[in-house]
């Protein structure tokens, strides 16, 4: 009878973790994991980039090493792989070393195949070990989210693209990814996001690679989804809700102007839908469910 009792418990223990493992693959709390996973990667990126920025204070002289010749070139001869990170202070260091500059042609989350141009160093007195520099750039099989924000937002539109898809017609699922989106591109909106110039302990520009813009993470954000979405009414009224959301929250005039532009591009697509013109009215409006509550609606040029 005691075998019995613990086998029944056992068997109830594990019928529970199983329905919690169901629970897991909601799309729901996959979204969320997803989302959680990138402004973690948000925070510790740009935490980092600004605290190495802000730790040298004196004036940078990257001019004259950038208008030096180009002593070597690092090229990629291996299989397709993709660049995961790279080590910035074993970099700087290099190029310190060899009073050059270092720039760097690819960026985090690329894929390098054979021959690819991967970095050159400007203006060394000597060529650096190349098993150096190799070290200090760490490649992967696929992408991964160290020090790439670009790869949680790519996870999140390619589930809202799915999820439109003619075979899974999903535009909820799409809605709850916008919520996602919204959220990171107003964390986004508030950094500095301008390629990375890293600078020796004497303030002397000895690194730079490029990283996305704004621009690039508004388009990375919203345009699949904008092209895929273009005949769901639910899709058109959670991404103008999105894209007004988001120019509230950022005070960088630039910024908004490109989110101004991006609403008159999605006005536009509304117009050469199929919808009927009471359904392209009702697509022009703002709504943060999709189909649940009106918002005022005014022309692009009225977003903050």
């Amino acid at each position: 009878m005691l075998i019995v009792v613990i086998l029944v418990i056992a068997s109830m223990l594990a019928f529970a973790r199983l329905v919690r493992g169901v629970s897991d693959l909601l799309m729901t709390n996959t979204l969320r994991a997803v989302g959680d996973r990138g402004r973690v990667v948000l925070r510790q990126t740009f935490d980092r980039l600004e605290e190495e920025s802000n730790s040298v204070k004196k004036p940078t002289l990257e001019t004259d090493l950038q208008s030096k010749p180009v002593n070597q070139t690092l090229r990629y001869m291996g299989v397709p792989r993709s660049i995961a990170e790279f080590d910035q202070k074993s970099l700087v260091e290099l190029a310190r070393k060899c009073d050059g500059l270092i720039e760097i042609e690819c960026a985090v989350g690329d894929t390098i195949v054979y021959d690819t141009k991967l970095l050159h160093v400007r203006g060394a007195l000597r060529q650096l070990p190349e098993d150096l520099l190799w070290r200090a750039i760490h490649l992967a099989d696929e992408r991964t989210f160290e020090q790439d924000p670009k790869y949680p937002i790519r996870l999140l539109v390619d589930i809202a693209i799915k999820a439109l898809s003619p075979a899974v017609n999903d535009p909820t699922t799409a809605v709850q990814a916008i919520d996602q989106l919204e959220d990171l591109l107003r964390r986004l909106g508030r950094r500095s996001l301008a390629d990375v110039h890293a600078q020796d302990s004497q303030g002397i520009v000895r690194l730079i690679y490029p990283t996305p813009n704004w621009e690039d993470f508004l388009r990375l954000s919203f345009d699949e989804i904008r092209q895929y979405g273009a005949g769901s009414v639910q899709v058109m009224r959670r991404l103008r809700s999105a894209l007004a959301g988001v120019a509230e929250s950022i005070s960088e005039q630039s910024r908004i102007d490109a989110v101004k532009a991006y609403v008159h591009h999605l006005d536009l697509v509304i117009a050469r839908s199929p919808f009927d013109p009471e359904d392209r009215a009702v697509a022009s409006q703002q709504d943060r469910q999709g189909l649940g509550l009106s918002r005022p609606h005014g022309p692009a040029s009225n977003i903050p």
